[in-house]
Formats: C-alpha cells, sequence, structure tokens
C-alpha cells in the first residue's frame, strides 16, 4: 500500500492536473506514482481472490481459432 504521503501527494498532483497547472516534472512524478499505486492494488486484490480460495483459470484454447473470431 502506498504511504499516507506518496497518496496525499498523488491527489494533490491529479488536483493539480485539473487545474491545469502540472509541470512536465510533475507528470513524471504522477505517472510513477500511480504505476506504484496500481502494482500495490492488483497484489492486494490477487491476494484478497487466493484468501477467498479463487484461483486463476486459464482460458480455454480453441483448436479452430486463430484469432480472427470470436465465440
Amino acid at each position: 500500500m502506498l504511504s499516507a504521503e506518496k497518496l496525499s501527494r498523488l491527489n494533490l498532483l491529479a488536483q493539480k492536473q485539473r487545474d491545469g497547472v502540472l509541470t512536465s516534472q510533475e507528470k513524471e512524478e504522477q505517472r510513477s506514482l500511480r504505476e506504484e499505486y496500481l502494482v500495490n492494488f492488483r497484489h492486494r486484490f490477487t491476494s484478497e481472490l487466493e484468501d477467498l480460495g479463487l484461483e486463476k483459470v486459464a482460458k480455454p484454447s480453441c483448436p479452430c481459432c486463430t484469432g480472427q473470431h470470436k465465440h
């Protein structure tokens, strides 16, 4: 999980973006913080699903499918 400080900074950058006053350096910082947030979110979400006993299921392969159509 992001620290309270990083989450606060991400929210501040989002507000600045809405106001249209982000510098290019702040845009890069925002991108980096968002990526860190998403990595943590995905990890926590996956852990919660596994704790519930759910497992990742591979998509079934279709011998006739070459990616040209959907079933």
